[in-house]
């Protein structure tokens, strides 16, 4: 289990699967299943499992899902992906913080981001995947401006960078981004370093260009982008610019929620709650300058989640509040998605393929 690759964007040979990620206290079915059609990006609802509660983001590594438990208690849990509906490999583990929003497999852990607690917590993971007690909590301070948002940490994302050697947690109630090292011998994160941007922004999930130099750190409490240069040798990430992701007579509020690359790094989308609109970015060839260059409907209410399939010819947009996830197909030449159909998907929070 020690993969550390982009497991959102994770294809298998033969059919392509979506898990889809909800709030099952605001009416969600818990994780749904979808049977995905290579040429359309087309979604088939097949199954769905409610064996935990709020399983509000997932990561995927070939035949096991994980979940957080996105419940005050906070947990993470594995399923078995192989048959037609998700096996729970065991009850859910608690990851000994609040709220955790997401996950990611790293050097044999996995990893919670716990929002309401401000923590990266690391549970390693057993052969067959399942998921241990936390090794390691590791507990963020600080805090920013916007009191009634930043009145502590928030840790809202950790994922490993490219290289796995090192993962990063977006924290959006210290306005940085926690760097930790991950142990050679045993894939245990220790903290290295933070990186701090500017104040009363409120990062909140973070995306690496394809070449694996720059990064993109997309904020919730004002709608922009801010890119960074990576250096995984000595585990820096260094602030560059500012680039807006509305345009500039958006009536607001704007609350961006989650940022993709396309694989060949000529464009770049993100989503945005308030104004419910998918925002296109082209990127230059070294990916350091972004420009806005379209805004579409996101096809619902309040895009929590937006997941590029592999091939990069399909978005699929999680809608939460609308409960559904909407399907586009990417224009090539211009990077602008269009709409091309829909599925009902109660209080959706999170698409994965594979």
């Amino acid at each position: 289990m020690g993969d550390t690759g982009t497991v959102r964007d994770r294809e298998h040979e033969g059919a392509v699967r979506a898990y889809i990620g909800s709030f099952t206290s605001a009416g969600g079915r818990g994780v749904l299943v979808a049977e995905v059609d290579a040429e359309t990006g087309a979604l088939t609802v097949t199954g769905a499992s409610d064996a935990v509660a709020d399983p509000s983001f997932l990561a995927l590594a070939g035949p096991l899902l994980y979940a957080v438990s996105e419940t005050d208690a906070g947990a993470a849990a594995a399923f078995d992906v192989t048959g037609p509906e998700p096996r729970p490999l065991g009850a859910p583990v608690p990851v000994d913080g609040a709220g955790p929003t997401h996950l990611s497999l790293a050097a044999g852990y996995l990893l919670t981001a716990n929002y309401t607690s401000g923590s990266v917590t690391a549970l390693p993971l057993a052969a067959d995947g399942a998921v241990r007690p936390a090794s390691a909590v590791l507990r963020h301070e600080g805090g920013g401006p916007v009191t009634d948002r930043q009145s502590g940490p928030h840790a809202h994302q950790v994922l490993p960078d490219p290289s796995g050697r090192w993962a990063l947690s977006v924290d959006l109630g210290t306005d940085s981004v926690w760097i930790y090292a991950l142990d050679p011998a045993t894939g245990a994160p220790v903290l290295h370093g933070e990186t701090a941007l500017r104040p009363g922004t409120g990062p909140r999930h973070l995306a690496f260009h394809p070449s694996g130099t720059h990064a993109y750190v997309l904020h919730e409490l004002e709608p922009v982008l801010t890119v960074c240069r990576w250096d995984a040798e000595t585990g820096t990430l260094e602030p560059l610019g500012e680039t807006p992701v509305v345009p500039e007579d958006t009536p607001g509020p704007s609350y961006p929620s989650e940022v993709v690359v396309a694989p060949d790094g000529r464009f770049l989308w993100a989503a945005i709650r308030g104004d419910d609109t998918l925002a296109v970015l082209a990127l230059d060839p070294d990916g350091t300058k972004p420009v806005l260059t379209a805004t579409v409907p996101c096809g619902g209410t309040w895009p929590r989640d937006l997941t590029l399939a592999p091939s990069g010819r399909h978005l699929y947009a999680a809608n939460e509040r609308s409960g559904d996830v909407t399907w586009f197909a990417v224009d090539p030449d211009t990077g602008v998605p269009a709409r091309a159909g829909a599925i009902e998907a109660p209080a959706a929070s999170c698409v994965v393929l594979g």
